[in-house]
């Protein structure tokens, strides 16, 4: 496997794990407008897996499900801090954690990776952005 398709898949990962956590803790949202916003960044980290899912098939690889271990424990941490407060501020600051480590994962495939094609680079990049815009919309609901 190239870097490209390294990075794409970690990409992918990182998507879906967002996506995931997002259905984990929107059947705990009370207040409507903060379900749609959820939905919202739900639908941008969707936009963007698309386009990995597209890279990838051009490479002649597959995008890989998370494995059931992450899925179980992704699950289990949104049960777990939201056993005695189901809050938006609450959700929300764990959403803002998550989001941050995947920030930190996606600049440090920029700044490791820098021989990656333009097309991956800016799949990488909008990955990073979404991310920070979702940090940016998270932080109304602290």
């Amino acid at each position: 496997m190239d870097n490209n398709e390294y990075v794409l898949n970690e990409v992918n990962k990182g998507i879906k794990m967002g996506m995931d956590s997002i259905s984990n803790v929107s059947e705990k949202v009370q207040e409507q407008n903060f379900k749609e916003d959820l939905q919202y960044q739900y639908n941008k980290y969707n936009e963007v897996l698309n386009k990995v899912n597209n890279k990838l098939t051009e490479y002649g690889n597959f995008p890989k499900e998370l494995n059931p271990m992450q899925k179980a424990m992704g699950w289990m941490s949104v049960e777990f801090n939201t056993l005695d407060d189901k809050s938006n501020s609450k959700i929300s600051e764990m959403m803002i954690k998550g989001t941050n480590m995947g920030i930190i994962e996606g600049v440090k495939l920029l700044n490791n990776y820098t021989d990656i094609d333009t097309n991956v680079k800016d799949i990488l990049n909008e990955f990073v952005k979404v991310q920070e815009n979702n940090v940016e919309r998270l932080k109304k609901f602290l």
